[in-house]
């Protein structure tokens, strides 16, 4: 098994704490709010958000998959870092065991740099290629931007 690592990184005009609480800490409230149609549901099904706890994300109608549960790694607040495993999805995958996320904000110009990271664990004689990943991060990127629009629209959200 190979691991394949993708990283990008986000700029933007949003505080670092506000970022993190809304897309890691309060995403089960604040994602299914703002894109109801994408994503229907998000819960604890095992845990109340720290270390260990899995997190169900359940998606709407149109989308090609139906849910995801995440494991909860590593969680440092103060830092505005998570570290974060999909372990399961109604989605078979073909060529990957596993992914595992990382994330972390940063202060800059009055706003915040978010750098994310992606390990896939690839499986045995399989082979990864850029678009078999690339869906993936522009939905990351697409979510990260509609947050961002939705907080600096609501300054109170998350502060």
């Amino acid at each position: 098994m190979g691991v394949v690592t993708y990283s990008q990184e986000f700029k933007s005009a949003v505080a670092p704490l506000r970022m993190f609480k809304a897309l890691v800490l309060d995403s089960h409230n604040i994602i299914p709010k703002i894109v109801p149609g994408g994503i229907k549901s998000v819960e604890f099904i095992e845990g109340d958000g720290g270390v260990g706890s899995i997190k169900q994300t359940n998606f709407g109608e149109s989308a090609h998959i139906k849910y995801t549960k995440h494991k909860i790694d590593a969680l440092d607040v103060e830092n505005f870092y998570c570290k974060y495993t999909l372990i399961e999805s109604d989605i078979k995958f073909d060529k990957i065991d596993l992914i595992a996320y990382e994330v972390k904000f940063t202060s800059a110009d009055g706003g915040c740099v978010c750098k994310m990271s992606s390990e896939y664990h690839v499986k045995e004689g399989a082979e990864l290629k850029e678009d078999d990943i690339k869906q993936g991060k522009d939905r990351a990127m697409g979510l990260f931007k509609t947050v961002e629009e939705y907080l600096l629209a609501n300054p109170n959200v998350c502060a």
